[in-house]
């Protein structure tokens, strides 16, 4: 969207760990321009929600749903020039905003139980250097020594 992320920070501040129905209720009454724009977008979350429980056939419930994570992040920024007195002029930023709602799923104590909308699971994976550590090998390069500036 067209906003500036900082602007689009103070409204999904608002509705971070809220449920679905409280967030919907503070966005229609917010006074900010981005507030319609969040709310489009957690109606469609939730929309996809409910897409996956009844069409998918994955268990949610999709009156527990909460807002696990809202953010903006930048966007390619559009340079733009404004005239200026005596012939010069002055460079000025409109900046884009990235929008990202992730919905879950509250289990009945309060813990979350499954996210459902907007985060992707990946398996778990080893870094190289732990696996170079764990065969008992030193990873390349760390005996070598450097030779210091300016010495003969």
């Amino acid at each position: 969207m067209r906003v500036s992320p900082q602007k689009a920070r103070l409204v999904l501040d608002l509705i971070k760990g809220r449920r679905v129905e409280d967030a919907l209720n503070t966005l229609a009454f917010t006074k900010k321009r981005v507030a319609a724009t969040v709310e489009k977008l957690l109606r469609s979350a939730l929309e996809n929600a409910n897409y996956l429980s009844a069409e998918k056939n994955i268990d949610v419930d999709v009156d527990r749903l909460y807002v696990k994570r809202a953010v903006a992040n930048d966007g390619p920024r559009m340079k733009r020039i404004r005239p200026a007195p005596m012939g010069r002029a002055f460079r000025y930023v409109r900046r884009i905003a990235h929008i990202e709602i992730v919905l879950a799923e509250r289990g009945r104590s309060g813990e979350s139980v499954a996210t459902v909308v907007g985060e992707e699971t990946t398996g778990a994976t080893v870094p190289a250097k732990s696996k170079a550590r764990a065969k008992g090998r030193a990873p390349a390069g760390k005996g070598k020594k450097k030779k210091a500036v300016g010495a003969r």
